[in-house]
């Protein structure tokens, strides 16, 4: 991988805004990622703003201190609607979550992501997430020339399962799984080729 990350775009899918997520967003963030329903299945919310904050600065140089992974990051802002479909869209509503993805090369040569998203609660089961992924999976599959997206999440997560399938994501076969992975007893992978 390059040494330099090219730029993140803004995205947008029909009710979404995707900003490359900067460390400005961090307080508006914190409310988001405070909301106990997220971390049913893995992870703890963040301990403290200031911790936020700091993470979000790291994530913001886009590149892992080895140079090895590209972390493109996008926060996620519902789009007011319009009550004339020439306006161009604002970008004044409220962050709702995530997505993200770290990109390295696969043992293929070809860059390949993985991919993982956060949604608060208050906005699951609405298409939203699936809308976010399938930008970013776009998005990836152009400027960062991916090839294939990965996705580890806990069996229990359903929601997760079917929103990947949704998307074209499967179980990989024994011969396509990435030299050293090692999923917990209760994780799943499921692997998405990119159109070229």
């Amino acid at each position: 991988m390059a040494t330099r990350v090219p730029p993140m775009h803004m995205l947008h899918s029909a009710r979404l805004q995707l900003e490359p997520q900067l460390q400005a967003h961090a307080d508006e963030m914190f409310d988001v990622l405070s909301d106990p329903a997220i971390y049913r299945f893995e992870n703890q919310p963040p301990v403290s703003l200031a911790w936020l904050q700091q993470r979000f600065a790291r994530l913001e140089n886009r590149l892992s201190g080895d140079g090895s992974e590209w972390w493109l990051n996008w926060v996620l802002r519902l789009r007011p609607l319009r009550a004339d479909r020439s306006d161009p869209p604002v970008a004044h509503g409220a962050l709702i979550g995530y997505a993200q993805a770290s990109l390295h090369i696969g043992a293929d040569g070809r860059p390949q992501a993985w991919v993982a998203y956060v949604l608060a609660s208050a906005h699951w089961q609405q298409g939203l997430a699936t809308e976010a992924v399938a930008a970013m999976l776009d998005e990836l599959a152009g400027p960062y020339g991916v090839r294939r997206a990965l996705a580890v999440f806990k069996r229990d997560n359903q929601r997760s399962a079917r929103l990947l399938r949704r998307l074209g994501f499967a179980a990989p076969a024994a011969a396509d799984l990435p030299p050293g992975l090692a999923l917990d007893a209760d994780e799943d992978l499921l692997v998405r080729g990119l159109p070229v």
